[in-house]
């Protein structure tokens, strides 16, 4: 690392005095002073106290104010450490601090600057970016595009009343509900299915001192992208659980390495596609020079796909880089997983090489750089304009501080020229989407929610009897292989080989042997995590992730109240749009099951459907046993039938629906007739 001149060292002097009359700012105000002014070091930390001053949105906050209880959004307790790798050279330092309780020991969760509760934190000292906004940007374009990185609050800090500069307050990467959602495995987590997560997983460099589990060579090395444990963490982390999740990257290079795209042995049964094409691509629109070798992350949930991200370390990044070593890698005509140096693992590569992947890739950028969309160079013109009107002011004192913000409007300008050109750069060599673009949506409906149930007697932990019904909506069977639940917070992925006759329903439960108990029949499934007491948003996608059904609920209006009083969400009808509120009620009683065949059967035809009173039923198999029951489950007769037909007279029931479990050598079907 190239150390400051001495001509630009006086430089800093001169403009010492009038950095360190800072008094105040249109920004957040941290001040940290340690104990006994003791000096921050790289680690372990040191204790001290933390003010953050802020009287609210676009009010001016004072360093007077930081005696004053009312405009304080914190004060408290602090263990601090200088953070980062080569940054840590730079004269200023970047800081990691845990929120700690008044016995200096015990973590305490708190929200800083409206981010939620938690206790783990950054202070980014934005160093060697001119422009201040390329950390800051990535992150936020990131999380506009759907997917989760760090929250980041500008701020300007004082250290031992040292005067530090333009900062972000952000969040650390580390499972949580409100980070990387998934769930936190366990020392004890040895054995299928908890050993299949979750997991945190990065390419870096070891110079944070955490060893690296295995390595994964690239297109032009060997051996040169080291894996090291996020979560658990390194000295946490079991033998099988080190095994089992270096096999999904293994495996994943394997099925990548022989251009295998089918949904059941390919790459798309083992990656949530839409995580990977939006974590390369604002890698790539940023044209990142640490892209997938260093500071790249990926993360596994319990019983859920791998998942590219979050983000993180982008300030080499729109056409920056480290230029006093010699380095420019971050060019706009260049896609860094063909840059020739660090392009991370063969994998990378060989997804965008296939055909399918390149498809989606094209489509989904063709989607963000629509007009109004994040990636859209007017919208990021405008975005980045208002984050630069935000910091502008500090972008001064930041200068007189430390000498190396020299022109700020340029280094912006600079940025966004070097936008002009990547942008259509990339549109034009990802090409045509055309073999992707329209791509047939399942009818499937998700129909139920109990998303909160109420606890009983004999089933004393609520949670057990969460479930959701999907119902197949259309005229014809479905194929169910494939299909799985994004996102983050619930995993559910369906098996190979079953379908959903029309019109019938299926239900997953959180707990398969609670539900039975509870309700009578065995779910289809179990899905792993737990639906959300508050809200959340359920995605059922095919094998690509492509959307079959959005619902997004919430346990206020206005929508219905299910929430802990034994009633859950149930639609009105499956034509009505579940997203929306309105199309949902509050209802209790019992439910109907559906059971399905291990695999593709043949078809059990059930006609005339209506009826006015004989219902036939035919099958090329042998038919074996014939429940008949009403809506609510409730047995009326019951036929052992051992023929591949069957004649049924419904003449004397009364009009309404009627449930009809069909088994045969295959399993149990469900009908619903309608007698007229």
């Amino acid at each position: 690392m190239k150390f400051l001149c001495p001509t630009l060292l006086l430089l800093l002097c001169v403009h010492l005095a009038h950095a360190q009359g800072f008094s105040s700012s249109n920004l957040p105000i941290v001040i940290i002073s340690t104990d006994n002014n003791a000096p921050i070091p790289d680690e372990p930390g040191v204790l001290g106290n933390m003010k953050i001053i802020y009287r609210g949105p676009g009010l001016r906050n004072y360093v007077t104010d930081k005696d004053s209880a009312a405009f304080l959004n914190y004060n408290g307790r602090v263990d601090i450490e200088i953070r980062g790798s080569y940054s840590q050279a730079f004269p200023k330092k970047a800081y990691g601090f845990t929120t700690l309780q008044a016995d200096n020991s015990t973590n305490n969760n708190v929200s800083l600057l409206g981010m939620p509760e938690e206790n783990d934190w950054i202070l980014h000292g934005l160093s060697s970016d001119p422009s201040l906004i390329r950390d800051y940007l990535s992150h936020n374009l990131s999380r506009q595009i759907g997917q989760y990185a760090i929250r980041t609050l500008y701020c300007e800090v004082v250290v031992n009343g040292d005067y530090r500069g333009l900062y972000f307050l952000g969040e650390k990467i580390k499972p949580d509900k409100n980070r990387v959602n998934l769930e936190k495995i366990t020392a004890a987590d040895n054995q299928q299915p908890e050993l299949s997560g979750g997991y945190i997983t990065k390419t870096d460099k070891t110079t944070g001192g955490d060893p690296v589990a295995w390595e994964m060579s690239s297109h032009i090395g060997f051996n040169d992208n080291g894996f090291i444990h996020h979560w658990p963490k390194p000295e946490d982390v079991t033998a099988a659980q080190n095994a089992y999740i270096k096999s999904v990257f293994v495996n994943l290079q394997a099925v990548c390495s022989a251009n295998n795209s089918s949904i059941t042995t390919g790459f798309p049964a083992i990656i949530d596609l839409p995580s990977f094409v939006d974590f390369i691509l604002i890698n790539e629109l940023a044209s990142n020079a640490d892209a997938y070798t260093f500071s790249t992350f990926y993360h596994k949930d319990r019983n859920g796909k791998l998942r590219a991200g979050p983000i993180w370390d982008m300030n080499l990044t729109y056409g920056n880089d480290l230029f006093e070593f010699g380095f420019d890698r971050s060019k706009p005509d260049v896609w860094q997983f063909y840059n020739g140096s660090n392009e991370g693992p063969k994998f990378v590569r060989d997804l965008f090489n296939n055909q399918t992947f390149k498809c989606y890739m094209a489509r989904r950028w063709h989607q963000l750089t629509q007009p109004g969309m994040p990636l859209n160079p007017l919208r990021l013109e405008q975005y980045i304009d208002s984050t630069v009107a935000i910091i502008s002011e500090a972008a001064v004192r930041e200068n007189a501080r430390w000498g190396t913000v020299i022109n700020h409007p340029f280094a912006v300008n600079t940025l966004k020229n070097w936008l002009d050109l990547r942008i259509p750069w990339m549109t034009t060599k990802l090409g045509s989407f055309s073999s992707c673009a329209n791509v047939n949506t399942l009818p499937l409906v998700i129909s139920r929610i109990h998303y909160h149930p109420e606890a009983t007697p004999a089933i004393p932990e609520e949670d057990q009897l969460e479930f959701l019904e999907i119902t197949n909506a259309g005229n014809t069977n479905i194929n169910l292989t494939g299909l799985y639940f994004g996102g983050t917070g619930l995993n559910y992925s369906f098996p190979s080989g079953h379908y959903l006759l029309p019109g019938a329903t299926l239900y997953l439960a959180s707990d398969a042997a609670a539900f039975q108990q509870a309700y009578g029949f065995a779910p289809f499934g179990q899905f792993s995590r737990n639906l959300s007491n508050s809200d959340q948003l359920l995605l059922l996608l095919d094998a690509f992730g492509n959307e079959i059904d959005r619902v997004h609920y919430r346990d206020d209006a206005p929508w219905p109240d299910a929430d802990g009083n034994g009633r859950y969400l149930q639609l009105i009808s499956v034509d009505l749009d579940n997203s929306l509120a309105s199309s949902w009620q509050a209802v209790g009683g019992p439910l109907v099951g559906t059971e399905l065949p291990e695999a593709a059967a043949q078809e059990i035809r059930v006609y005339p459907n209506p009826t006015t009173g004989r219902v036939y039923l035919q099958s090329e198999q042998m038919l074996e046993t014939l429940e008949l029951t009403d809506w609510r489950g409730r047995l009326l007769q019951r036929f052992d039938i051992n023929a591949p037909a069957f004649e049924l007279d419904l003449g004397a029931l009364p009009a309404g629906g009627y449930i009809l479990r069909i088994s045969n050598e295959d399993g149990v079907w469900v009908r619903k007739v309608v007698r007229g």
